[in-house]
């Protein structure tokens, strides 16, 4: 059975998609994102499949597309339309798979579920940090909560502007892996996700 690393964050906007290239890069592993709202037209699986320098990677459509940019619920209620567990079906690869969440772990998709409803217990699930007042906290209770459902915390990435202090407490409390740290690039191409692809290798193995 291939491995499905899933990439989540501890909030939106901390560098999942990034994150989430890196992994693929590093792995060339295939990519899908399940739901996708808004920015169709720069879509995150067309952000992933600009970066990549592999021709292995297969990039899978979205089960759900809005055009509306909200939580993926609210995205889908604005379009007059409903989320169902049931239609989010995971590709088939015979290649490691990298899926990308959207937002954080209780994201919802509707009246009952959340993001964490579609992770699986064989996951290696990739949790993205990014610094900022309060990110400690809101990391702590996102290694909680999948801690609690059984589910398997690969690693950490942090990302964005070093802060040796939280890094290592956060390393040293939950005893989870930090597979690596994105720097404040000023800009992200292919190159820039090789170089991470290459640096983290080792680590997502």
């Amino acid at each position: 059975m291939n491995d499905t690393y899933f990439v989540t964050g501890i909030s939106t906007e901390v560098g999942k998609t990034i994150s989430s290239a890196i992994v693929v890069e590093s792995l060339q592993a295939d990519y899908w994102k399940p739901i996708q709202s808004g920015d169709l037209d720069n879509s995150d699986t067309m952000k992933v499949k600009s970066l990549i320098s592999n021709s292995i990677s297969t990039f899978f459509p979205s089960s759900y597309e809005f055009d509306y940019p909200a939580s993926p619920h609210l995205s889908a209620q604005m379009e007059g339309r409903h989320i169902e567990l049931a239609h989010i079906k995971r590709p088939h690869s015979s290649n490691t798979l990298v899926i990308e969440g959207a937002g954080g772990l209780f994201v919802p998709l509707n009246e009952r579920n959340t993001i964490l409803d579609l992770m699986l217990p064989t996951d290696k699930i990739v949790l993205v940090s990014r610094h900022y007042l309060g990110s400690i906290n809101h990391t702590m209770l996102s290694v909680e909560a999948l801690q609690r459902r059984g589910l398997n915390i690969f690693g950490i990435i942090f990302s964005g502007e070093e802060n040796t202090a939280t890094e290592s407490w956060i390393a040293s409390y939950t005893q989870i892996p930090i597979i690596g740290r994105i720097e404040e690039e000023p800009f992200f191409d292919k190159n820039t996700i090789k170089k991470y692809a290459d640096l983290f290798k080792k680590n997502l193995k």
